[in-house]
């Protein structure tokens, strides 16, 4: 039996949260008692995550258990989960990337709130400049 979209899309929202924080899945393993491969499996989608191991992973991962099923619409009239679209190639490819990660941690690591909300503000802005100057370049 193919692996479940409401698995495998839990299973992404743990890797997504543990390489956020930098835990590798040897580390992560090792604090619910399991192999690296076991946290592969849950990742994949391959394995069921229960409720109590969900639980576990919640408090490990610092967040709520809602985190894992964030995205996720309700039932359509044929009774059936959906996402509530499809985890897009842009979202994977730039979050997968070391250079996101460190980047998100080190802004976490600023610990003035006011100076990290300018490092936003600064980093928006030459997004948003670099946005024009494409556009510019189309015409």
């Amino acid at each position: 039996m193919p692996n479940h979209p409401i698995d495998a899309h839990v299973g992404s929202r743990v890797r997504l949260r543990r390489t956020l924080l930098g835990l590798s899945q040897q580390k992560l393993g090792s604090s619910l008692g399991l192999t690296f491969q076991q946290i592969q499996k849950y990742e994949r989608g391959t394995n069921r995550i229960g409720a109590s191991r969900l639980f576990e992973l919640s408090k490990i991962l610092n967040v709520p258990m809602s985190f894992f099923f964030e995205d996720i619409k309700s039932r359509d009239s044929s009774g059936h989960h959906h996402l509530a679209d499809p985890e897009s190639k842009f979202e994977h490819q730039f979050l997968s990337r070391r250079e996101t990660l460190e980047l998100v941690r080190a802004y976490y690591r600023i610990t003035d709130s006011e100076v990290r909300k300018r490092v936003f503000e600064v980093v928006k802005s030459i997004a948003n400049r670099d946005d024009e100057v494409n556009l510019s370049s189309c015409r």
